[in-house]
């Protein structure tokens, strides 16, 4: 099987939230959903917002980093004599 770009989740994960999802339609939404549709739902998910949550990721670390060392400069510039 070819792997997709927005295939990132482990088999067991995936399971998981198409579980999740199936509970919710039917909890929810009083909606009978099976399971090729509750993975068709994940995949269009990952498919369309993925990307976009991944690069948030990204960003957000980069923030953390960059505060991380703005921080540390501080420190070394403190430590100077």
């Amino acid at each position: 099987m070819t792997k997709r770009k927005w295939d990132i989740l482990p088999k067991s994960k995936r399971d998981s939230f198409v579980k999740e999802l199936i509970t919710f339609f039917e909890q929810e939404r009083n909606e009978k959903l099976g399971i090729i549709a509750g993975e068709e739902i994940l995949d269009f998910f990952l498919q369309n917002i993925g990307e976009d949550i991944y690069n948030k990721g990204v960003e957000d670390c980069k923030e953390l980093l960059k505060k991380g060392f703005e921080d540390l400069e501080i420190d070394l510039d403190t430590m100077m004599k």
